[in-house]
């Protein structure tokens, strides 16, 4: 398989995926369920969408100041105006091609501040680490608050909770076995495994070392918090959602975080992850579709409408550069 041929294949796969999924959730209810979700999805109060948009916002522009942080020990403070619409636009990017948007978003920054790419590029990775972090610590978070659903869920489905142990079991001895494996090789292979590793702990690690590092701290959780909170507000547009819990929510977002890293901005996907996640806790799959549809739609929404003026605008307001 060529190179080209793989490349066209990790843009075009995800999105087929989506589109497929949009169908199959489309011809998998009924027409009178159809009618409900529209109906919900119309009579969505637009004061709850707002303030999930604008907690997006204010999470996009947060991560602005962070990356400030970051880039401050290399030598570099770019304009904050610069870093918010170039994180828009990377995120916009991000929606058409899978991880174009990291490349696009170190190139602008070259470009527009004259930070090297491969610096840029360093302080891009190390927040993608953080963010599995947060998101593996709010998975944790999620599974310890509402054990007994998701194992009877798991079980009712039939997966086995002493094979699911034993299975974690064999992962983790693997995962060491590996591990001793690449320390003791001196194969190219191993060296790259661990020059790449030591990498990402060095760029992890440095938080520790930067001059702001609690401000890059409270901003981390902040970004987190507006992410939850923008799904804890589009909980009030549905009648059935409006009890849910913020322990049943967090089991919901951790779907619909999954879900969009499979797809393109979770583009089909992420409505059915969300909804069958909150079927666990006795909400209807109609105003669970609804719900996802939601808080998809609002999310894309802010991604495309602040993306394409941020696109717009970055070039004009970098004129001279």
């Amino acid at each position: 398989m060529t190179n080209t041929l793989k490349k066209n294949l990790k843009i075009i796969l995800p999105i087929a995926l989506g589109v497929f999924l949009v169908w199959y959730s489309y011809n998998s209810t009924t027409p009178e369920n159809r009618k409900e979700i529209i109906f919900y999805i119309k009579e969505a109060d637009p004061l709850y969408v707002f303030l999930s948009v604008l907690l997006g916002v204010l999470g996009h522009v947060s991560r602005a100041i962070r990356w400030n942080y970051l880039l401050e020990p290399l030598g570099y403070k770019p304009r904050l105006s610069n870093n918010v619409l170039i994180i828009l636009t990377s995120y916009f990017a991000n929606l058409g091609i899978p991880r174009t948007g990291e490349v696009l978003r170190a190139t602008a920054l070259t470009t527009y501040e004259g930070v090297p790419f491969e610096k840029g590029f360093g302080t891009i990775v190390t927040e993608r680490v953080i963010d599995v972090i947060m998101l593996l610590g709010i998975v944790m978070i999620a599974f310890l608050l509402q054990t007994d659903v998701i194992m009877a869920m798991l079980q009712e489905r039939g997966f086995n909770l002493n094979g699911l142990l034993v299975l974690a079991a064999v992962g983790l001895i693997v995962f060491v076995v590996f591990i001793v494996f690449i320390k003791k090789s001196k194969s190219l292979f191993a060296q790259k495994i661990k020059t790449f590793v030591k990498g990402l702990l060095d760029g992890v690690f440095s938080i520790f070392k930067m001059k702001h590092k609690w401000l890059f701290i409270i901003h981390t959780l902040f970004i987190w918090a507006c992410y939850i909170g923008m799904l804890w507000i589009i909980k009030f547009t549905v009648p059935e959602t409006i009890s849910l819990s913020l322990s049943q929510l967090l089991v919901a977002f951790v779907a619909g975080a999954f879900a969009m890293a499979t797809t393109n901005g979770g583009i089909g996907l992420y409505p059915i992850a969300v909804s069958s996640a909150l079927t666990i806790f006795g909400i209807s799959a109609v105003s669970g579709d609804a719900f996802g549809w939601i808080i998809w739609i609002a999310q894309t929404l802010m991604i495309v409408v602040f993306g394409a003026i941020s696109f717009l605008l970055l070039p004009l307001l970098n004129r001279i550069k």
